[in-house]
């Protein structure tokens, strides 16, 4: 079938699009490096807080401290960001309802 056949009207789909609730790249992008930074400060802190407990030449225990630190970290920084990403979705979506309805009453 050729798309001269088709009228006009049916030509541009792109106007039909669904609206999507994906944050922005830039709030992705941010997310992404709070979970690392909050991540390699638990590393740090496991790490320090195994250094209290042994002797300076026990530097498996230092390296499995902060690992574990980490690890126990980076779930609970993540689950606060998508809550934060799914906030930010749902107050844009309804600031856009607002600005919708606005629109229509004028």
């Amino acid at each position: 079938m050729e798309s001269d056949s088709l009228p006009q009207d049916f030509v541009n789909l792109d106007e039909f699009a669904a609206p999507t609730a994906l944050p922005s790249v830039r709030a992705r992008i941010l997310a992404f490096l709070a979970i690392m930074i909050a991540s390699s400060c638990g590393g740090l802190l496991g790490f320090s807080l195994t250094s209290l407990q042994f002797k300076p030449e026990n530097e498996m225990w230092l390296l499995f401290g902060g690992i574990i630190g980490s690890l126990l970290t980076a779930p609970g920084v993540a689950i606060v960001v998508v809550l934060v990403l799914r906030a930010m979705a749902e107050w844009s979506d309804q600031a856009s309802a607002r600005t919708r309805s606005a629109r229509r009453k004028k």
